[in-house]
Parts: structure tokens; C-alpha cells; sequence
């Protein structure tokens, strides 16, 4: 998508150029057409959509991550973006279209197709929605269509970059057919040239068109409660709390490594525990009084081994919240959902053998002692430690069954 004021998104000529048999360089040529998708139209933008593209370009929300957009955004920049912008996008080997509603023809939304490498016939997807058509799935259909019309024109791969903390836009990847890839490191820049982490999603000609099912789905009604105990999603909100958790030296005994965790590191994993979600990686919520909805300590589950159905659990709490039963009811809570709306066929659960309260927590959860895994974690000053090993499995949660003790 081309949003940069005066600055040639898509490359130079030669990255939307491919070197035919003789040698000389040929440029991709899409066909300048319209595309309509499920209650949208994607069409070129003309002068009479210069207001509403400027009104929607200004709004602090669309301005959040795109940082290259300009700011203050004026009609100015819409008309060089209508007249300079979308051009030189479709002379690189590219696309840039207006979304409009197909009954008004009002413009809702941007899209476009950037950053082309035509020998490897890969384009970057990205989009806006203005404010007045948000939560209607309007870049959710408009990158399916792209992508499809981009597919059936020759392109053998797509992109969409989103940035850790922007997850509406991972929703859309995944609504729109695009799987998870990767992170790239610094790959992008912020507006004050400052770097970030960029996630990569992917779709192929061949990938089914969306939604991309939901390794970890969210919780209904997102959150989890028996009345007692809730368990919400780990969020920003939380960091100062983590932190603190994280600071107690019983907890910081039983981290892997066995080290504290700082601010930076704290805030960062509250800041992106959607994004981990999202991806299939983990789950971290936040336990909490039902009643009064207090910070009481936390607990995760660890997606490391999708390929046999395996997941960890972990659980910390604070000292004036252990011993009232808090640790078991989230343990049930969290594997009740697991094994009710997830693939995962195993759960495990580790601690240190001199751990008793821990043991005692996952026993009455229904877990099953299976062995000790002799040196398995690091220690303290480079030490090696034992871990404990429990597992449950679905059929242990049954009531027929005595939970081990």
C-alpha cells in the first residue's frame, strides 16, 4: 500500500522487473481493473475521494502503524497519493486501490499490493480502514479478494508484516488465509527512525482461502471463571503486577533459567501475550479474585509440541493468595478448557522435587506423577537441576476417576 508522501513504496523499477531469456529486463504487468470481494470494491482512487481519503488518513487509529504515513495528514497528501502515489506503485510491479462500498461507492478503506520481487513473483499486502467502516470485516474481505485476483495474475507468494502489538491486523492475516511465518528482527521502522520487530504471515496459491483455524482459540466469552477464580488474558494493563510476581524469590527460584525477569522484559511479554496466542505459541492469563477481580498471580500453557499434541502448564501466585485453593481451580479451569476446545492430547506439568505445594496442586488437579527428569533444567550458578514430571490426559479428568494424590 502506498502511503508515503513523495517516497516510492515498492521499490525501484528493477524490484517489479523480471530478466526474461534474452536477458533483458521485463517489467510484471498486472491489468488495471477493479476487483469486488464479499461488500467491497476495490477500484483506483480519482480526485473526488481526495476528503474522505484524507479524513480517514488523519485518524490517530489509522495513523498507529504506519509510521511512514505523513502526519498531520491533509488533502494534499491524498492528492499526491491519488495522482503520484498509486502510479508509481502499479509502474513498480505493484497495485494501490481505494476499498468503497459497492452500493455507495464511498470510499471505506485502502489496499494495495507493494515491495514486489518479481523473480521470486512475491508482493507485500497492506491496507487501511476508515474510521466510519471498522469492525464490518472490511480488511478482512478486501485482502482475500486481493489476494485471490494477485494469485490468479501469476503471483506465487504473499506478504502481510504486522507488528507485535497490532493485532486486529494479525486477526485479519488469519481471517484472510495468511498463516504465521516468523519474526523479523528490527525489520521495521518506526516514524522517529526507531526499530521494531515485524511478524511475518504467508499465503500461497494453494493455501485455503480463510479463516486459518485456530491452533488456540479464544476463550468463550474471554474469560475463564467457576465463580471463584477468573482467568483473564495477560494484557499491558498487568505489567505492574507480572513484575512484582516476578520479583518474589521463590517464584524467581523456579524460572527457567532461574534468573529475575526486568521490566523491559516483563512489559514486552505483557505487551505481545495476544500476539503469542494469536500465532499458536502460548496462552498467558492472569488469575484473579472473582469478586473483586485482584491480581492474584498467573498461569500459561506452552504450545511446544503441536507436532504430538503436547503442552506445559506453569502457575505462579502471591504469597497472600496461596494455600485458598486459587492455584488448583485455575489448573482445572485452564485444562478443562484445553482439553474441551483445542487439539492438545497431553498436558504436562513439572516441578522440583522439594516443590510439595506445587505436587499437591497438580495432584488434586488430576494430574499424574510420571518421573523424575534427572538434570534437566539450569540451576543457579550453572548448576543443573531435577524436575518432577506430571502429565494429564483427557480421560483424566473424568469423574469416574480418584484425581492421584
Amino acid at each position: 500500500m502506498i502511503v508515503m508522501k513523495r517516497t516510492l513504496i515498492g521499490g525501484n523499477a528493477a524490484a517489479g522487473s523480471l530478466v526474461g531469456q534474452d536477458g533483458e529486463v521485463e517489467l510484471i504487468q498486472l491489468p488495471v481493473e477493479e476487483i469486488t470481494g464479499t461488500g467491497v470494491r476495490l477500484r483506483l482512487p480519482n480526485e473526488s475521494d481526495a476528503d474522505d481519503i484524507a479524513a480517514a488518513c488523519a485518524d490517530p487509529s489509522t495513523q498507529q502503524f504506519l509510521h511512514q504515513m505523513p502526519n498531520p495528514y491533509t488533502r494534499a497528501d491524498a492528492l499526491w497519493w491519488i495522482n503520484e502515489g498509486v502510479p508509481s506503485a502499479w509502474a513498480a510491479g505493484g497495485t494501490g486501490y481505494v476499498i468503497v462500498d459497492p452500493a455507495t461507492d464511498k470510499v471505506i478503506g485502502g489496499t494495495g499490493i507493494s515491495r514486489v520481487v518479481a523473480e521470486r513473483r512475491q508482493g507485500e499486502v497492506g491496507y487501511w480502514v476508515a474510521p466510519w467502516a471498522r469492525r464490518r470485516g472490511v480488511a478482512r474481505a478486501a485482502t482475500a479478494a486481493l489476494a485471490d485476483w494477485a494469485f490468479r495474475h501469476g503471483f506465487a507468494r504473499l506478504e502481510l508484516l504486522t507488528e507485535p502489538a497490532n493485532t486486529p491486523s494479525q486477526r485479519v492475516a488469519l481471517a484472510a488465509g495468511f498463516r504465521h511465518e516468523g519474526v523479523r528482527r528490527s525489520a521495521g521502522t518506526g516514524r522517529h527512525g526507531d526499530r521494531h520487530d515485524l511478524i511475518a504471515w504467508r499465503r500461497l496459491p494453494g493455501d485455503p482461502p480463510g479463516p486459518i483455524p485456530r491452533v488456540l482459540p479464544d476463550l468463550p466469552g474471554g474469560q475463564l471463571s467457576d465463580g471463584t477464580v477468573t482467568l483473564m488474558p495477560l494484557r499491558s494493563d498487568d505489567i505492574k503486577d507480572v513484575y512484582a510476581l516476578h520479583r518474589i524469590a521463590d517464584v524467581r527460584a523456579v524460572r527457567v533459567p532461574p534468573e529475575p525477569m526486568d521490566l523491559e522484559t516483563t512489559a514486552r511479554r505483557c505487551s505481545r501475550a495476544e500476539s503469542y496466542w494469536l500465532a499458536g505459541e502460548r496462552v498467558d492469563l492472569s488469575i484473579r479474585d472473582a469478586a473483586t477481580t485482584t491480581f492474584a498471580g498467573e498461569i500459561g500453557l506452552y504450545y511446544q509440541e503441536p507436532t504430538t499434541g503436547q503442552a506445559m502448564i506453569g502457575y505462579s501466585m502471591l504469597p497472600e493468595w496461596r494455600g485458598k485453593g486459587f492455584a488448583v481451580r485455575s489448573v482445572r479451569l485452564l485444562t478443562g478448557w484445553v482439553f474441551g476446545h483445542t487439539g492438545i492430547g497431553r498436558l504436562i506439568a513439572g516441578t522440583s522435587p522439594g516443590n510439595i505445594g506445587s505436587q499437591a496442586v497438580l495432584g488434586r488437579a488430576g494430574f499424574r506423577r510420571e518421573g523424575l527428569l534427572r538434570g534437566r533444567l539450569p540451576g543457579a550458578d550453572g548448576s543443573r537441576a531435577d524436575d518432577l514430571l506430571y502429565a494429564l490426559l483427557p480421560e483424566d479428568l473424568s469423574p469416574t476417576r480418584t484425581p492421584s494424590r
